[in-house]
């Protein structure tokens, strides 16, 4: 079965690889008790991770402790590599808003032996997405988009894009250095502070404040 994902005018895509940025803001590494690194950190999550909107999470039984991390989500409209922040802006095909699962016990004893995030980041569900707005709807900068994620009505995280330490462009021209990146291809581009666990019951909504919205029910 494919796994497609929606721009909000009603275009059907198939899900590409999943690039994601860690400790991209500043305070949320503070509050894990991370520096700031020096070059982009970047895990993967593998198209089958992909959560539709309007969906039901379940918790996964290997884990205690499963965290929320909101983030600016943009989805590539052409294969790139090797190119400047300049010409990464041509690359964009839409952006919406999604939401970073983490399985934080799982990758707390992974970091602690040195092994790779790829079960605490990967699994299946961890990476709810919304509708994609195409890009030529979005009539402000994409770096200072307001980003919300509200736990049962309560507002619990709160940035935007301008905290990030690097742009989306820087983002994109970093990854194609090293990767072939694919239409397609999507960058959760970090999380500003505020993580915390979602429990049983919960109803999440996150929000790429005035352009789309995204709602998943924890079982």
């Amino acid at each position: 079965m494919e796994l497609n994902f929606h721009f909000t005018d009603k275009r059907t895509e198939q899900i590409g690889t999943m690039y994601c940025i860690g400790r991209n803001y500043a305070q949320h590494a503070k509050e894990l008790g991370n520096a700031i690194p020096d070059e982009p950190i970047v895990f993967l999550k593998p198209p089958s991770a992909y959560l539709a909107n309007g969906s039901e999470f379940s918790i996964p039984p290997f884990s205690k402790s499963v965290h929320h991390e909101v983030e600016l989500v943009v989805v590539l409209g052409s294969d790139c590599y090797k190119i400047t922040p300049e010409e990464a802006k041509d690359c964009i095909a839409g952006v919406g808003i999604g939401l970073d699962l983490t399985l934080r016990d799982v990758q707390t004893k992974a970091k602690e032996k040195g092994l790779p995030w790829a079960v605490a980041k990967g699994f299946a569900g961890s990476a709810p997405i919304s509708d994609i707005v195409p890009i030529n709807l979005v009539n402000q900068n994409i770096n200072n988009l307001e980003i919300e994620l509200y736990i049962n009505g309560e507002l619990i995280q709160k940035g935007n894009t301008n905290e990030m330490e690097r742009t989306v462009e820087e983002l994109i021209s970093y990854l194609s250095t090293i990767f072939i990146l694919r239409k397609n291809d999507l960058i959760f581009t970090g999380t500003p502070s505020g993580v915390g666990e979602i429990k049983s019951n919960d109803k999440l909504k996150a929000s790429l404040v005035g352009y789309s919205t995204l709602n998943i029910s924890v079982l």
